[in-house]
């Protein structure tokens, strides 16, 4: 039996609904056979100030290679990365895999605020990494601190904000608007065309893991084969039904839920 193969490098979530943690739960809803490095462990609790814990160069290495030699990959994507050292080397990895289809989710800060990439390490995401990237999904406060931009208003903002990233280096640039005022609007651009994908505004603050469910999507669809358009298209439409029937677990933010497509999707139709 063939099966698509995609490779996460992101962080381990803890608490089970970002991270590693999404991103394993949408390969197998996206049928696919996903692997993962993971680069730190993200566990904030109330028993103490520090939450982030960094993986060495070596454990970070070995994942790879054990996923690269013993199983291989059509796919990747990266999620939190934290530090320079890390992105430096797994920019390494990449250029040494040959893999085409790398997605990169320039995560920077988590939903309840963790700062999630050292502000010394935005520069070598920016270098070492985005030339490498099939696609870019920075959300609207990615964009806005990639840019320099003082705010991201409106889907022309957004556009604007695309056509600069455009200029460092990755084939394609998702700018998502999942906060935008006017709906959830994300927009794809290319360099020539830019594609809106729309979906319905959702009334709910437990969003967590959205962005790496999304970017784990469109890594696990363009493992299939399918072009960047057609793979944020799908994934967009997934990510939409995980936040639409959200899990709350009455403590703050609550979990996108990632059956959510299968279970519902011939219900809510």
């Amino acid at each position: 039996m063939s099966i698509p193969r995609v490779l996460t490098i992101a962080g381990s979530a803890a608490q089970g609904s970002a991270g590693i943690q999404a991103d394993l739960k949408t390969f197998e809803e996206r049928d696919v056979y996903g692997m993962s490095v993971i680069t730190a462990i993200v566990a904030n609790h109330s028993k103490t100030e520090k939450g982030i814990f960094t993986n060495s160069l070596e454990a970070i290495e070995a994942q790879f290679y054990a996923s690269y030699e013993h199983v291989g990959f059509d796919a990747l994507k990266t999620g939190m990365l934290f530090t320079k050292d890390i992105i430096e080397r797994v920019s390494q990895l990449i250029r040494e895999s040959g893999v085409q289809h790398v997605v990169v989710d320039p995560v920077m800060i988590g939903k309840m605020g963790s700062q999630l990439l050292k502000d010394d390490a935005i520069d070598t995401m920016v270098n070492s990494l985005f030339p490498l990237a099939a696609v870019i999904t920075p959300n609207l406060h990615e964009a806005i601190r990639l840019t320099g931009k003082t705010n991201m208003n409106t889907v022309e903002d957004m556009k604007e904000a695309a056509k600069e990233l455009y200029e460092l280096g990755p084939s394609y640039i998702l700018v998502k608007g999942g906060t935008l005022k006017e709906g959830a609007i994300d927009v794809l651009y290319d360099g020539n065309d830019f594609i809106e994908f729309r979906s319905e505004r959702i009334d709910t603050i437990h969003t967590s893991g959205a962005g790496c469910s999304y970017s784990a999507a469109i890594a696990s669809e363009l493992a299939k084969g399918k072009n960047m358009i057609e793979a944020v298209a799908e994934a967009k439409t997934f990510v939409t039904y995980a936040i639409k029937h959200a899990l709350s677990f009455n403590r703050g933010i609550g979990s996108t839920y990632h059956g959510a497509m299968r279970k519902y999707r011939n219900h809510d139709s």
